[in-house]
């Protein structure tokens, strides 16, 4: 089981909350790079050093800017392999999966779903409405952004899933010692995360609903499926595909992708779409390739700690 695999005598909440500050710690000395390269430039060119995230954003080329984010979420996953190994003493198998193995066909078959349906929406809204879209297409930036995209967007992806949907929902498991907190605290805290985003500032407040409702949607796969694969899969095709086919200058990537969307951002009902009927859709699609069962027990249920006991007994003795 899942969550149980954070259950081991040296593993106390406490732990939790000082690994999650070495990993905070790690993210922010990974972002240096880009404020020492910021800093450089604005040496050199005499051009005042950015106040706004989004001034930061467009400081350097999108490509060099992109690249040294995305390397702050290298120092951070490299953080968690260390603290779930050195700090609590386990095996970065057990926060992926409960499976023997990590199985990398549900990792892909959620990916190539859910990156197929991006593109095909994307290119359905730029036959719909090509005036809010801008061909943005160049040869040599784009085949950048490509190399950069898929050797480090799926780093980004990961180190965000194994934070919530691995380390901290056995981390919320082990406090409260049932399966519904970590599913909200983790989906609260992930939503929350994005307030900071230009797209909260253009679109108002209304757009976190979208992301507490994401992260409610990876944490209840990864519940019902017992491990991260489905997760780390959609995570990654809604990232990659979205940097490499669309960008506007209101995102949080900004980058040389194929199209540019410069129609005015608005929160409507469109924000609700994908968590009324996308997301459970998925589920639904999910449920049925995976045989998913005992949804109330796996969603809601307490976990029995004497019987983990007992079972952890069993396999010392093996």
């Amino acid at each position: 089981m899942f969550l149980e695999n954070g259950f081991l005598p040296q593993n106390k909440f406490w732990k939790y909350l000082v690994g999650s500050i070495i990993i905070i710690f790690a993210s922010t000395i990974g972002q240096l790079p880009l404020l020492i390269a910021i800093a450089i430039k604005s040496i050199k060119t005499g051009k005042p050093f950015p106040m706004t995230e989004t001034g930061m954003m467009t400081y350097l080329s999108l490509n060099t800017t992109l690249f040294l984010i995305l390397f702050s979420f290298v120092v951070a996953f490299i953080a968690i392999i260390l603290v779930v190994k050195y700090f609590h003493r386990q095996t970065f198998l057990s926060v992926t999966t409960s499976r023997k193995k990590t199985d990398w066909k549900r990792i892909l078959f959620s990916f190539s779903l859910w990156g197929l349906f991006t593109a095909g929406t994307t290119f359905i809204m730029y036959y719909v409405s090509p005036e809010d879209f801008v061909w943005n297409f160049k040869p040599v930036p784009f085949l950048i952004l490509t190399i950069i995209s898929v050797a480090l967007i799926p780093i980004q992806t990961s180190t965000e899933e194994y934070v919530f949907r691995g380390y901290l929902m056995q981390g919320f498991a082990v406090l409260a010692k049932n399966r519904w907190f970590p599913l909200v605290m983790t989906s609260v805290i992930f939503g929350s995360m994005h307030i900071a985003n230009p797209e909260v500032e253009k679109m108002g407040y209304i757009i976190l609903f979208y992301y507490i409702g994401t992260g409610f949607f990876l944490g209840i796969i990864t519940l019902m499926d017992e491990g991260m694969e489905l997760a780390l899969g959609f995570h990654a095709a809604n990232n990659l595909v979205t940097a490499l086919l669309v960008t506007s200058d209101w995102t949080a990537f900004q980058t040389n992708s194929v199209f540019k969307d410069v129609s005015s951002p608005s929160a409507g009902f469109e924000i609700f779409v994908p968590l009324l009927i996308i997301f459970p859709l998925l589920i639904f699609i999910f449920s049925k390739k995976y045989n998913w069962t005992g949804w109330k027990e796996k969603l809601t249920g307490d976990i029995e700690i004497k019987s983990l006991e007992i079972n952890q007994n069993a396999e010392n003795n093996e």
